[in-house]
């Protein structure tokens, strides 16, 4: 499963003056969990199905109607691989039609000029396609099938020819760390509109990674890094599932005698962190309500109850916007509302999806 966004949406409030966190302004929505890949950080640990339960086509359209009853939010059609469920295009053309930006991330290798045309005409305004590795032998071995790599080149010259956007996302891992500046370069060529980051949350396939989890020092060198980038390229840049970014953003900014404004930092100054049930969840192919898809708590079943009542009253996410919540050094932490820690490895660490970030060599000014 990969994340996009759409870095052209209207901002949210500022974070340092707090954001208002009831406000929907993203959805990731497992589509189905059936994909032809075997990545090996998968959250999903997503394979070729089928997966029982699933919900049908006006399952989903009622759920459509139920996001927009919400909000107005970015919705993300991933997986697995999306582009395995036949009803997808009707899918995304609905959600079109009710007034959301719908937005989709394939891996790539299945994206044909049928299957883009049909995402441009259904309102599909930007894809996501992963890439892990800067060559086609680091990509193939971390994506677990060989071609994966010339598939999602194949893909991303396919949809760029459509019309269609494209971003580059990039998991993070011992695997691969030392390729991040041949991807963003690789990312420059192929011409994307951005490069996201994503720092390993080791849950799915994820968890036989935890000994490829970077440290906490190379977490905290490889965001400075990404910062650094900011300058030196055209490429949109954004942190995900790394929380630390937006602190080390108002550091450096700091260092170097800068306010992080909407005009100096683009939309890393009116976003935070951790967005878990805090603007932003996950739905999963069964239609389970999470607030983060690496984060596996059942917040409510869209089968059961209105996805609307789930956001507004989920005694979980009222838990995660409320950042007086936060336990440990995250709770006396001064950035802790422009950061938040990561919620879901909290949880994977302790059991505590309020306990303090493991991976964070921050000493907060208050003890």
């Amino acid at each position: 499963m990969s994340e996009t966004t759409d870095l052209k949406a209207a901002p949210a409030p500022h974070a340092d003056r707090g954001l208002d966190n009831s406000v929907l302004r993203l959805v990731a929505w497992e589509t189905t969990r059936n994909c032809n890949l075997s990545c090996i950080h998968c959250r999903a640990a997503a394979t070729s199905g089928p997966y029982t339960g699933e919900l049908n086509t006006p399952a989903c359209l009622t759920l459509v109607d139920q996001i927009a009853e919400a909000g107005k939010p970015i919705v993300i059609l991933t997986g697995g691989e999306p582009l395995l469920r036949p009803d997808i295009f009707d899918i995304a053309a609905y959600g079109t039609q009710k007034g959301l930006k719908m937005v989709m991330a394939p891996n790539g290798t299945l994206i044909t000029e049928a299957a883009a045309k049909k995402m441009a005409d259904a309102g599909i305004s930007r894809i996501s396609i992963s890439v892990d590795g800067a060559t086609k032998e680091r990509h193939d071995r971390f994506r677990g099938v060989e071609g994966a790599f010339d598939g999602a080149m194949r893909g991303i010259h396919i949809a760029k020819a459509a019309g269609i956007e494209f971003q580059i996302n990039t998991t993070i891992t011992k695997l691969n760390h030392d390729q991040m500046p041949g991807i963003l370069k690789l990312a420059e060529d192929l011409g994307a509109a951005a490069l996201h980051i994503f720092l390993l949350v080791p849950t799915g396939r994820g968890k036989y990674l935890i000994d490829q989890e970077i440290t906490a020092d190379e977490y905290e060198a490889a965001l400075n890094w990404f910062y650094d980038q900011r300058k030196k390229t055209s490429l949109q840049l954004k942190a995900t599932c790394a929380p630390h970014y937006y602190r080390i953003l108002r550091q450096r900014a700091r260092q170097e005698g800068e306010s992080v404004t909407f005009k100096t930092h683009g939309l890393d100054a009116v976003t935070r962190g951790c967005l878990a049930g805090t603007g932003f969840c996950f739905i999963s192919h069964t239609g389970i309500v999470q607030p983060c898809g690496f984060l596996d708590l059942n917040c409510g079943d869209v089968t059961k109850e209105s996805f609307a009542k789930i956001w507004q009253n989920s005694k979980i996410f009222r838990s995660l916007r409320d950042y007086h919540n936060l336990k440990g050094k995250c709770g006396i932490c001064e950035f802790k509302a422009v950061c938040g820690g990561c919620r879901a490895r909290a949880y994977e660490a302790t059991g505590d999806y309020l306990a303090e970030e493991p991976l964070c060599i921050y000493q907060p000014a208050r003890k």
